[in-house]
């Protein structure tokens, strides 16, 4: 089972470097500021949530592994997109959902290993789902998804309880693991298609 969230996460990366890639592409960067934006947001939750958890030396750290992925999603998606057309925003949100699913379960697994309380492993699952994505966001001058009206956060935190959920009844592992992906995949697409949005709540009267 290591195995398999091992190739699960390194999974996540190269989808959150593809959509760090795209962004960079919107934006015009230059191929080393399009490797940086891909590593960054590939990285960025991960790392935060490593430190947090005490989980030394964070992973790309004792693995170069996850940059050589991150590294070569991003070239990729620069090949892709010169030899093919541009990528359209719905794929960058798209690309993005699948990155967030992947990451939520495997930080809400990882938290859940080191033995921390349900609250806290939701906490790390969308932690390491989301800080990339957001690094991303503010290093492009745009604002975060997770900040937007639109269900973000509420995905990931959607799929960390399911998959706690399940772990708890005791139901097979890869079960557990693939129907919170799905949960968390169902609900973003779901808030792009029909742009859902939780309510607005507001302290002050417009003037």
């Amino acid at each position: 089972m290591q195995t398999l969230f091992y190739v699960a996460d390194l999974l996540g990366v190269a989808v959150f470097a593809i959509t760090g890639a795209l962004m960079a592409g919107r934006k015009s960067m230059d191929l080393f500021g399009v490797l940086v934006m891909a590593i960054v947001t590939a990285l960025g939750g991960g790392t935060l949530r490593d430190l947090i958890l005490d989980n030394h030396p964070v992973s790309w750290i004792r693995d170069d592994t996850y940059v050589l992925v991150a590294s070569l999603a991003a070239l990729g998606t620069v090949a892709w997109v010169r030899m093919t057309r541009p990528i359209h925003e719905k794929g960058l949100l798209i690309a993005d959902a699948f990155g967030l699913a992947v990451f939520t379960v495997y930080g809400t697994e990882l938290a859940l290993q080191h033995g921390t309380p349900i609250s806290t492993a939701v906490i790390m699952g969308v932690m390491t789902g989301v800080v990339g994505g957001v690094i991303r966001d503010v290093l492009c001058n745009e604002i975060p998804l997770i900040f937007q009206k639109e269900i973000y956060a509420t995905a990931c935190i959607a799929g960390a309880l399911t998959f706690i959920g399940l772990r708890m009844i005791g139901t097979p592992h890869w079960l557990d693991t693939a129907a919170a992906m799905l949960v968390v995949l169902l609900a973003r697409l779901a808030a792009i298609h029909w742009h859902l949005a939780l309510p607005r709540f507001h302290l002050l009267d417009k003037p």
